[in-house]
């Protein structure tokens, strides 16, 4: 019975050793096929172009950040101001902090200027989406992804991106904002 166990045990170990052997000889075997055939052509491959990018064209876009007067949150972009051209997609970062002693849920609310403009911004992630809570004296780095439609008027050359953000606790919001 041992002499069964032992020749079924070297068996396993051999075709355990040929599948690694056999999967190790892939690698080489598979760049040869991509070689080959043009697939997959690794360092060769050429990054791909976004063609919505209309290069011929510049836009300044302002970042601006604001708190309501009742929530005791610092707020403020990471960048005050870039150039971007139509179909850009461009990443931002704004930076929030919490400087009270407990946690709070806040909500940012988006503008623009001029208020035509909102119809050419396509955010694709955004803190604005969803409220945020921010523990006692969290600071946190929220970014914003977006693409200045290329549909954008030509006669808009500068446009600025707004947040105000409000505590979503208070039931009564006042209207005043103060700079952050």
């Amino acid at each position: 019975m041992a002499d069964g166990n032992a020749k079924m045990l070297t068996k396993l170990v051999v075709a355990t050793l040929a599948m690694f052997g056999f999967g190790f000889a892939m690698v080489p075997f598979y760049y040869k096929i991509c070689e080959v055939t043009g697939i997959n052509a690794g360092d060769e491959q050429t990054l791909v172009r976004n063609t919505q990018v209309d290069p011929s064209r510049s836009v300044t876009i302002q970042f601006d950040a604001n708190v309501n007067e009742t929530l005791p949150w610092r707020f403020k972009p990471e960048v005050r101001t870039m150039t971007v051209h139509p179909g850009q997609l461009v990443q931002v970062e704004y930076v929030v902090t919490n400087t009270s002693a407990h946690p709070i849920v806040g909500q940012a609310v988006p503008s623009y200027g001029p208020a035509r403009a909102a119809a050419f911004f396509k955010k694709i992630e955004c803190f604005c989406f969803t409220p945020q809570t921010l523990a006692a004296g969290e600071t946190r780095r929220m970014p914003v992804m977006f693409v200045l439609d290329p549909a954008v008027e030509s006669e808009l050359h500068t446009v600025t991106l707004s947040y105000t953000f409000f505590d979503t606790d208070k039931q009564a919001v006042t209207g005043t904002a103060k700079r952050g």
